[in-house]
Parts: structure tokens; C-alpha cells; sequence
């Protein structure tokens, strides 16, 4: 068997596991061309170590198969875990351009050992009776993966398949790489200081400083010189449209969103298609009528009419809602602002200062990015499960960019459980969105503690500025520290069974919960503070913030659901219909939202099909509905916790032992259970967005 020293040279940076505390990569230590030897190096070794496997004479049990399937190939997984870090954050074309060229073969090399007809045939012959615990998850859930994997197919139909599965890759890769180069060549320039009236003063400087990344302006130019650069987010509704008061320029902003991948060089709806006519091929090969229902065998969710009756129940009366909204705004000070789809963020804004006397952008001096992350996001952490943060700004020069920060995380006594990362701001090379990956996940097995990452896309502050977030913002990164919390706290012996590797459907649900803490009394208080006088937030907004709270949520929520339905809609095409709906995608997309009852030109879905990034670029096709699904988890357990105490270690303990910690060793709906002594109910979920009437 080749050993990585045979292949890779002496000083490859990651030959072995990295010296850091708990591995943490060295990243500043790795170039591309490492990243690329190492993958090809990293499958190379895993595929000798299967064929090992599989070729033994010995009789298959669960230590010499699929205990030693999962221990398989540490180098890959180091390296991957490195690259596509780097990919997702630090995504420079070069890099894009190596994804494009490694995952097919990625692809080609998960194939070759998850259809290889020998690993079927020995995991069927184990006997699962004999085992218990997580050995028996493990096997269960090894064996499903390789059901959806397609082992059970003939010679031809997997050499179909792997050549559907290389495709996919691919285009998924391509898809990815437009969009990122689409969403940097759309923002928005603005050359005269008055059109951007309105924003605060940190977010302008946060445009001239992304003017200068993007070349548009010199680093040493005058303050208030121009030209300054209005970047786009993933999300369909740009932040700026709240703050700014040229309507012309709101929508051109908008526009310049939507527009994303519909033509030009970098036009991404002819990549999406493909996709979405490759994922059916797929699903007929595995015996699915739609790629939806080949999705749904390892999720929740029990049937593709379970997802279509919540879908359905929701829609319309969020869409009344958002109707009713709209009526509102339209009626609210000088009335001369259409409520289009570029007005309603700041109409809506206004009306939420006028009618309930909150202005969130007045807010944003509370919002002290790290003083939320310390006093509120760790705080909450501390008070629920005992953990302390300290940062380790030694370790930090080993990441890929100035500006990310590391801290060890410890249990009361001192025990270390991992690392948390954060990158922060906003780059050109980043995807849009926000979200949470793991380096290093816990394993027993291994040896191995959780590293963790939260990354987002706050606008860089001036040099010497504090970095204020928007409330939204705030409610995003205690959303991604849910997720996060949910590898640090886990438990378990196999890393494919830890964390969050739950079902797509309900991975959001700790994510979602650890939202809860944000207005939490206690917390507020001691983050939300005035950056320059240290004061507490004014009597009284929480309680506004409060009476707030469902003003815009239809609006809120039929954006959701329209993605939503978008991403279903492209995924349950059949063969007779597949044809027809690609042949215009825009049309196809309209149609989906007015026969469920929405009205695209009033509210227009999170994401459109050229820039569906979780759909096309990411693993969440099918699977948009996973947040609202997900959420009934996450509404019925908020109100677990508000019955018996809110922020309690007692609660804290619990959830993390019957949840958290538990990861996929066992079914997260059965951890449910154990957790809240029955199954979520539905009505929490309507009741907090205002869907209990018509």
C-alpha cells in the first residue's frame, strides 16, 4: 500500500496531523498546489485501505468492515477539510477553478467505494442483531447510505450513475464558481456621496472600503472621495435597500440581485437546469419518480405529501398576511413610494419607527460585534452548559487571513472541548450567506476534539472602527453558534455519527433554538450596550422590539417559502414534465409561486433560480423546506424551555444530553422525544409566526 511519504514530499504540510493544538490546519502554511496533491494523494490511500477491506479472506464483521470503512482515509479528510474551507471562504479563482477540477474526481472516487458490489455484499451479511449502540447506528446508517448510494444496481446502471454523479460535480462546481464571480460583478457603484443618504457613516466607509479591495478606489484616497461599492449578499433583499433613501438607486440595487446569473459571462441558469435534468436521471437509476422523493429516504420528513401538506398550510395565509402588510406601508407617511419589491424593506422600516417606535438601524451602536459575541453569544453558552471561551491569538496566525480569530473552549474544571473559529467579515472571495463547518469533528475513535468554524459576511469596518451589526446580523450569529454548539458539545465514538451529521431536515433545529437567547433579559443587557457611551439599550425597546416582532413576519415568510417552493418545484419534476419547465425558467418559477398563492411582484422568494446557491451549489436540494421544518422542532422546544425556566444549566444540561451531545447516534426525532417527553407539535410554529387565522 502506498504510504503518503512515497507521494508527497517531505515537508507537505499536512503529511501528518498538524502539531496545533486539537489539528488545527496550518493553513497559512499550504498552497494550492499541496491542497491538490494531498486530495489526490488522500484518495490514493483511501482506496488501498478499502480494497484492503474488501479483499480480506476473512469472514466480514463489524470491526474488520465497517468500523475500519469508517477509520478509513485521515489524510482526505485532513485535506478536504483544508481545501473547501478555503473554497468556501477564501475562494480566489484559482481555487474555484481547482474545485471545478477536483470534484468530479471526488465524485468519482466516493463512487468507487460506495458501489463497489463487495462492500454491499459484506455489510449485508453482518449481523445487526449482535450489535447495539452506536456500532449498531453505524451499521444502520451505513447501510442506508450505500441504499441511497445506489449498491444495489447492476454493472451498467452504476456506470450510469458514476458518470451522472462526475456530471454533477461539475457543473455543481461551475454553478458555484459563476455565481461568486456574478455576485462581485454586480455590486453596485456609486460615485456621488449624496445618492447614498441613509446609511449610517460605518456603512459607508464599509462601501469605500470595498470599492478599494474591488480597484475602484485608491487606499490612500480623501475620506468622503468616492467611488463607493454596494456588494450584494446571497439574499434576494439587499441590506441597504432599509437605509437608503434613493429609491433609484434601491432599485438598481435590487435589480442588480436579481439579475444575478441570468445572462452574460457568467450566466448560471443553463448550469441549474442541467442540474436539475441530471438529478432526475439520478433519482429514475435509483427508482425514484423525482428527485425529491430519492432525497427524502435519508431525512425526517416521511413523504414528499408531508412536505407539500406544511407547505401548503403555510402559503396562503402568509401570503395574507404579507397583503395586509403591504396595505399598511402603502398608507404610511408621504405614501409617493410604490410598495415594490426594492421599497418594502425601507417602508417597512419606517413604519416599524413610526408604529412601535423602533429603529433598527438606530440600534446598530448596541450591536458591537464583539462585545455580542462575548457578553451574549459565549454568555449564554456559559450559562446553559458551562463553557468558557479564551482566545488564542497565537493560533490565529495559522489561518488564511488577517482579521480571524480562535478561542479554546473548556467545561467548567478546565477540560478542553475544542477550538471555535471565527471569520467575520465580508471578502470578494467568500460565498455569500453565513454558515458553520467543522475542521475536526469529536470521535472517540480518533482521538479527535471538535474545531469548529463560524464564517459570515459582516461588512468590513473603517481601520480603527468598531464592527457594528445590524440586528439581523446579531440574530445570525447566534444562530450559527447553535450550530456551532451542536459540534462542540458532541459525543461519540464515529465522527460520520457526531455533531451535525443529522438528517438535512433537521440540522437546523439547535441552530434555530439558540436564537431564543438574543432578547433573553440577562443577555440582552450585558451586550447590548452603546460602543462609544457603554449604556444599556433605552427603556422599553425590548418591549418594542417585542410588540414588533410579527410586524412583516408574512412578509418574512412567504420570502422563505417561496425559495422554498422554488427548490421543491425544480425537484419533483417528473420526466414527462421536466422538459417543458426548463425550456423557460423564469416562466416555470413565476407559475410555481402564483398557483401556490403568492405574488412574485409583491414578494419576490429569498432566492431565485440563477443564484439558488443551497440548491445548485450546495447539498440542499430538496431540502429548502429543512428550516420550517426543522422549526416546529425548534418552536416547540422554545417553548419547553420558556415552561421550565429559560436560561437554566438545569435546561441547558438536559438539552444538551438528550440533543446536542447525541449527534446521529441515534434518531434525532427519538432524541426528541427523550428530550421533551413527546413529539413537536405544530401550533408553536404558527403562533410565532402569526399564521393562527386566515
Amino acid at each position: 500500500m502506498t504510504s503518503p511519504t512515497d507521494a508527497l514530499p517531505e515537508g507537505h504540510p499536512l503529511l501528518s496531523p498538524s502539531a496545533l493544538p486539537h489539528e488545527l490546519p496550518d493553513f497559512a502554511a499550504c498552497s494550492d498546489a499541496d491542497l491538490a496533491a494531498g486530495i489526490r494523494q488522500g484518495m490514493a490511500e483511501q482506496r488501498a485501505e478499502v480494497e484492503a477491506i474488501l479483499s480480506s479472506p476473512d469472514a466480514p464483521t463489524f470491526e474488520n468492515t465497517v468500523r475500519a470503512l469508517e477509520l478509513s482515509g485521515a489524510l482526505l479528510r485532513r485535506v478536504a477539510a483544508v481545501f473547501f474551507t478555503l473554497v468556501s471562504a477564501d475562494g480566489t479563482e484559482a481555487r474555484q477553478a481547482l474545485a471545478q477540477e477536483l470534484s468530479p474526481e471526488l465524485a468519482a472516487h466516493e463512487d468507487a467505494l460506495l458501489l463497489d458490489p463487495r462492500l454491499a455484499e459484506r455489510v449485508a451479511a453482518i449481523d445487526a442483531g449482535s450489535l447495539s449502540g452506536e456500532d449498531a447506528r453505524l451499521l444502520e446508517v451505513l447501510r442506508q447510505r450505500l441504499d441511497v448510494a445506489g449498491a444495489h444496481l447492476g454493472g451498467a446502471e452504476r456506470e450510469e450513475l458514476q458518470r451522472i454523479n462526475g456530471e454533477l460535480a461539475s457543473t455543481s462546481s461551475a454553478f458555484t464558481r459563476r455565481l461568486v464571480a456574478d455576485t462581485a460583478a454586480r455590486a453596485v457603484l456609486v460615485t456621488d456621496r449624496e445618492r447614498l443618504a441613509g446609511l449610517g457613516q460605518d456603512d459607508v466607509d464599509a462601501a469605500a472600503a470595498a470599492a478599494v479591495e474591488a480597484g475602484h478606489r485608491a487606499a490612500d484616497a480623501p475620506a468622503g472621495e468616492g467611488p463607493w461599492l454596494l456588494t450584494l449578499s446571497l439574499f434576494t433583499s439587499q441590506p441597504w435597500l432599509a437605509d437608503l433613501e434613493d429609491e433609484a438607486l434601491r432599485r438598481e440595487v435590487f435589480e442588480a440581485s436579481v439579475g444575478r446569473g441570468a445572462s452574460g459571462e457568467n450566466e448560471t441558469l443553463t448550469l441549474a437546469m442541467e442540474i436539475v435534468r441530471l438529478r432526475l436521471r439520478k433519482a429514475r437509476l435509483l427508482g425514484a419518480s423525482c428527485w425529491a422523493e430519492q432525497a427524502l429516504k435519508d431525512r425526517s420528513a416521511p413523504s414528499v405529501a408531508a412536505v407539500e401538506e406544511l407547505l401548503s398550510a403555510m402559503a396562503p395565509r402568509a401570503m395574507a398576511n404579507a397583503r395586509r402588510d403591504a396595505a399598511v406601508v402603502a398608507g404610511t407617511g408621504d405614501g409617493a413610494a410604490e410598495v415594490a419589491p426594492w421599497n418594502w424593506p425601507h417602508l417597512s422600516a419606517r413604519h416599524a419607527r413610526e408604529a412601535f417606535a423602533v429603529d433598527t438601524a438606530a440600534l446598530r451602536p448596541y450591536f458591537e460585534l464583539d462585545r455580542v459575541l462575548t457578553q451574549g453569544v459565549f454568555a449564554a453558552a456559559g450559562a446553559l452548559y458551562g463553557l468558557t471561551f479564551t482566545e488564542r491569538p497565537e493560533l490565529a496566525r495559522h489561518l488564511y487571513r488577517p482579521g480571524m480569530r480562535v478561542w479554546e473552549v473548556a467545561r467548567e474544571g478546565g477540560e478542553s472541548v475544542g477550538l471555535f473559529v471565527g471569520d467575520f467579515f465580508a471578502r470578494a472571495t467568500k460565498s455569500g450567506g453565513a454558515w458553520m463547518h467543522t475542521v475536526r469533528d469529536k470521535s472517540e475513535a480518533l482521538g479527535e476534539k471538535p474545531v469548529v468554524f463560524t464564517t459570515m459576511n459582516v461588512p468590513a469596518p473603517a481601520e480603527g472602527r468598531p464592527a457594528l451589526l445590524t440586528l439581523d446580523e446579531t440574530t445570525t450569529l447566534f444562530h450559527e453558534f447553535g450550530h456551532a454548539l451542536h459540534g462542540l458539545l458532541a459525543e461519540g465514538e464515529y465522527p460520520s455519527l457526531t455533531g451535525t451529521a443529522v438528517p438535512r431536515d433537521v440540522v437546523e433545529f439547535p441552530s434555530q433554538v439558540n436564537e431564543m437567547w438574543i432578547r433573553e433579559p440577562q443577555i440582552l443587557a450585558a451586550y447590548a450596550r452603546h460602543v462609544e457611551t457603554g449604556e444599556e439599550l433605552p427603556a422599553g425597546t425590548l418591549e418594542k422590539l417585542e410588540a414588533a416582532d410579527l410586524w412583516g413576519e408574512g412578509y418574512r415568510t412567504v420570502e422563505y417559502l417561496g425559495a422554498t417552493l422554488i427548490d421543491w418545484a425544480w425537484h419533483t419534476l417528473t420526466e414527462e414534465t421536466v422538459d417543458a419547465a426548463t425550456a423557460d425558467p423564469a416562466a416555470f418559477e413565476r407559475r410555481v409561486l402564483t398557483e401556490a398563492g403568492i405574488d412574485p411582484d409583491l414578494v419576490p422568494p429569498r432566492y431565485g433560480t440563477g443564484y439558488f446557491k443551497h440548491i445548485f451549489g450546495s447539498g440542499y436540494a430538496a431540502g429548502y423546506y429543512s428550516y420550517v421544518w426543522a422549526e416546529v422542532l425548534d418552536a416547540d422546544a422554545v417553548e419547553w424551555f420558556r415552561e421550565n425556566g429559560g436560561l437554566t444549566r438545569e435546561n441547558g444540561e438536559r438539552f444538551a444530553a438528550e440533543l446536542l451531545a447525541r449527534g446521529n447516534t441515534r434518531d434525532l426525532l427519538e432524541s426528541y422525544r427523550a428530550f421533551r417527553g413527546r413529539d413537536a407539535e405544530l401550533e408553536p410554529l404558527l403562533r410565532r409566526r402569526g399564521l393562527t387565522e386566515g
